[in-house]
């Protein structure tokens, strides 16, 4: 059974950094594209970062591109987000997903991911 953790969420002021994590068990990173996404208030769910199985290619949302970095440690079997330069337009819930046969290039979907965790918050605030 495929299980998805995610963890790092919390509070950071704007400019700040947060790490998150996602432990997976029941799967192999290095043979699944794992994402991210993250979902604020009213608004549609939408797609921060991706790592493909095997090769390690990613890709990112507009809004994050040069502030976030996607990255994976198969030993440990978890994939982590770097938040740079944090603002108050991050703040949502964030989830980390898995699709066992996906390309990253391809875009970032939500409809494409089958396995989800149960997300965390990150508040970006003064």
């Amino acid at each position: 059974q495929v299980q998805l953790v995610e963890s790092g969420g919390g509070l950071a002021q704007p400019g700040g950094s947060l790490r998150l994590s996602c432990a997976a068990s029941g799967l192999s990173t290095n043979y699944y594209a794992i994402a991210w996404f993250r979902q604020a208030p009213g608004k549609q769910r939408e797609g921060v970062s991706c790592i493909s199985r095997v090769d390690g290619s990613t890709s990112y949302g507009d809004s994050v591109k040069g502030r976030f970095t996607i990255s994976r440690d198969n030993v440990k079997n978890t994939v982590y987000l770097q938040l740079n330069s944090l603002k108050p337009e991050d703040s949502a819930v964030y989830y980390c997903a898995a699709a066992p046969d996906y390309t990253c290039l391809s875009g970032i979907h939500p409809g494409l991911f089958g396995s989800w965790g149960q997300g965390i918050q990150v508040t970006v605030s003064s």
